[in-house]
């Protein structure tokens, strides 16, 4: 290697350079400059995508579904609102449990603006989710159960190196294709600890929020929750990449409320938006940390007896008011005629364990562990009805895309078009519930028909816990649908019905002059009234009306629980001795499901992930790419995508130029060539030979200095 700076000066000889430029003709030059550009090309490219942070390459595979979108919607397309692409705004509630709406019959934490939309839309009464946050998002994003992503046992912890399966094609990705501008606001949890798995690499366009699982409402600190990293302590908020030091101090809630109104008011209307607005309420916050609200909002639940249940729905009202404020921007801005707005909790409410936020999943049995989720969807000017059918989390990816004309061939996933059942009520294609198999807690339940079939539990329980939350604990006031009707939300749906409505009338009968209040009238009807506000309330309730001397106790631990979910659905009656049959038919059933699970994707926690070696940040630790871990920090990353790119377009520009000058100097200053002189033998001391057409070789027999 000695050798190796004089073989350097000899390569780059002017003279040589000078000889090599003269001896070329017009064609010659022109071939060079052309392999030139191409090469600086490549180059800029390349340093221009990873200085870019929001445009790196996606390891993601091309889907076998080839997409198909129809500009123009179906002129008999029954539910859907106009031959515009419709804005999707998706709002998850985090560890909600049955019982924390009042549209369920508690009066105990009013709702009104999550009940408005509820009373104006579709209520899913039998939507069923994975009970555990990660397997529930990883199945809303794919349309794939838990079991067949790996993704099927607990959470992603802070420290663990994982993350939802990068060759799985996402619903934002889908979405894209379709034209829309996808954001990503609030909580994540589907892995970060390289930069390919966080929410702008996986088809959002922006990303406001957090990427773990949980974090302080206030300083948006997390502490690891594995005992054996619970040292490990860090901040956790960011835009896209950066991270938003700015934010400490702010309550969470408020401050994602206010990144999705602000990306509403300035999204272009004619393009279709597709939000997803993921809270922390009502998560709990760290390790064995009360929930936390602005004392404002507690002083409000004095009635509530309990303090953290207090807490609790001060937290929810807060969120509430919250989804009151998204309706009232996009009523705002002409959107919400050709919206489509779907609330739902990603699990049920954990009230036991050291993450319990004294939610309640009354009269239901289980904790967050329990799988129906409550879920509602909003689609303007349609029927209001109460779904019975069963349906789950995963049908939702199928549900947006073939909403949207887009062709259902989506690959091998496990969701059903729900459609056909949302509009009219009729029967669900999907046959069977698989709830979730998790052979390490261990845990497994299926429904087929009626039937459930419980073995085992999630590591949080699955006892019927009682009736936390309801009537017995405090004097709650009394339910006002007064104050639905009046809500953000409730106000911003009737508004927009009237003033729509009444547009069409006019056009229709052209009577341009005739008094609103006279044509007010005559669609008054459209518009929800008290007596439908109270009357919906009764069909969205559940009753569980089993004497206690029929109650048989369950537990799934010793043996395989059965329950009739149709005549008890909060499984108070196990019918596991009584229906034997039955019991081993689901058994088998189950079996056969076990047959395609993926084993779970979990690792043990890594030490290179504590926040202490990145400025007490939680952040991507494991990055590949070192340069992108030295630009993660830096301000405005996600947005200068284009300035990125101009740079490279002016870095080859120079490069040709440096090309073009050298070549005219060469030409123009030009020393005389050794063009006629030999080289003696000596003077190549490392083995080059030159010969007069400036070509030269390696004698590798000798690459022996002078001097040895």
């Amino acid at each position: 290697m000695a050798s190796l700076p004089r073989i350097i000066r000899h390569t780059m000889n002017f003279c040589i350079f000078h000889q090599f430029v003269l001896e070329m003709n017009v064609a010659m030059i022109a071939q060079l400059l052309i392999v030139i550009f191409l090469m600086l090309s490549v180059d800029a490219i390349f340093f221009s995508s990873l200085f870019s942070k929001s445009k790196i390459k996606n390891n993601f595979p091309s889907s076998s579904a080839k997409l198909k979108y129809e500009d123009n919607f179906d002129e008999d397309a029954t539910l859907r609102p106009s031959k515009r692409k419709p804005h999707i705004i998706l709002i998850i509630a985090d560890d909600m449990g049955w019982n924390d709406v009042s549209f369920h019959g508690s009066d105990q934490i009013p709702t009104p603006n999550i009940d408005a939309l509820a009373y104006n839309g579709v209520i899913l009464n039998k939507h069923y989710v994975p009970a555990l946050c990660t397997p529930s998002r990883s199945a809303l994003m794919t349309g794939k159960n838990p079991i067949h992503l790996g993704m099927q046992h607990s959470v992603l912890m802070p420290a663990e190196p994982r993350g939802l399966p990068l060759n799985e094609k996402l619903l934002p990705q889908y979405l894209k294709e379709a034209g829309y501008k996808t954001h990503a606001v609030g909580k994540w949890h589907l892995g970060y600890y390289r930069t390919e798995y966080t929410p702008t690499l996986r088809g959002f366009d922006t990303h406001f929020g957090y990427w773990n699982g949980l974090q302080d409402y206030y300083t948006h600190f997390v502490q690891e929750p594995d005992p054996q990293f619970s040292e490990f302590r860090g901040f956790d908020m960011r835009r896209n990449l950066t991270v938003a030091w700015d934010t400490l101090g702010k309550y969470s809630t408020d401050i994602f409320t206010d990144e999705a109104v602000r990306l509403i008011n300035q999204h272009d209307v004619d393009q279709p938006m597709f939000l997803y607005l993921a809270h922390l309420a009502p998560h709990r916050g760290n390790n064995n940390q009360l929930i936390r609200a602005p004392l404002e909002d507690i002083a409000r639940f004095s009635y509530i007896l309990d303090l953290e249940r207090r807490i609790q729905a001060a937290v929810i009202s807060r969120m509430d008011q919250g989804v009151g404020e998204v309706m009232d921007a996009l009523r705002n801005r002409g959107m919400l005629e050709n919206s489509v707005v779907l609330f739902m909790s990603d699990n049920g409410a954990p009230t036991v364990g050291f993450l319990s936020n004294r939610g309640s999943n009354y009269p239901l049995r289980g904790v967050n562990s329990s799988n129906i989720s409550f879920t509602i969807i909003f689609v303007f000017n349609q029927n209001r009805i109460r779904v019975e059918e069963h349906s789950m989390g995963n049908d939702c990816i199928n549900n947006f895309l073939i909403f949207l004309g887009i062709d259902g061939r989506l690959g091998n996933i496990d969701g059903f078009d729900m459609w056909p059942t949302l509009v009219s009520d009729e029967v669900s294609q999907r046959s069977d519930i698989v709830y979730n198999i998790d052979d390490i807690v261990p845990y497994a339940a299926i429904r087929r028909g009626d039937f459930k079939y419980v073995t085992g539990q999630t590591d949080t329980g699955s006892a019927w816990l009682g009736a936390t939350g309801g009537p017995s604990e405090g004097i709650s006031p009394k339910y006002d649908p007064e104050k639905i009707l009046s809500s953000k939300a409730g106000v911003a749906i009737s508004d927009t019905i009237t003033g729509k409505q009444m547009t069409g009338l006019k056009a229709s009968r052209n009577m341009e002059n005739m008094n609103d209040a006279v044509l007010k009238s005559n669609i008054s009807e459209n518009v929800l009234s008290v007596d439908q506000v109270l009357e919906l309330r009764k069909m969205a309730e559940i009753k569980c009306n089993v004497r206690e001397e029929d109650r048989i106790p369950c537990d799934p631990l010793r043996a395989a629980c059965l329950f009739n979910l149709e005549k008890d659905p909060c499984e108070m009656v196990n019918l596991a001795d009584r229906r034997p049959v039955i019991l081993a038919i689901l058994g088998k059933i189950l079996w056969k499901y076990r047959l395609t699970v993926i084993p779970p994707s979990n690792r043990n926690g890594d030490p290179r992930a504590n926040p202490a070696l990145w400025n007490n940040t939680w952040t991507s630790w494991d990055e590949p790419n070192p340069l992108m871990l030295a630009l993660m920090d830096d301000e405005g990353s996600h947005d200068q995508s284009e300035s990125k790119s101009a740079i490279a377009v002016m870095s080859v520009i120079c490069g040709l130029l440096t090309i073009g000058v050298m070549t005219l100097l060469a030409v123009k200053f030009g020393r005389p060539c050794l063009r006629d002189r030999q080289i003696p033998e000596h003077e190549n001391d490392h083995g080059l030979t030159y010969t007069t057409d400036g070509e030269e070789f390696i004698n590798m027999t000798r690459i022996v200095p002078n001097n040895q």
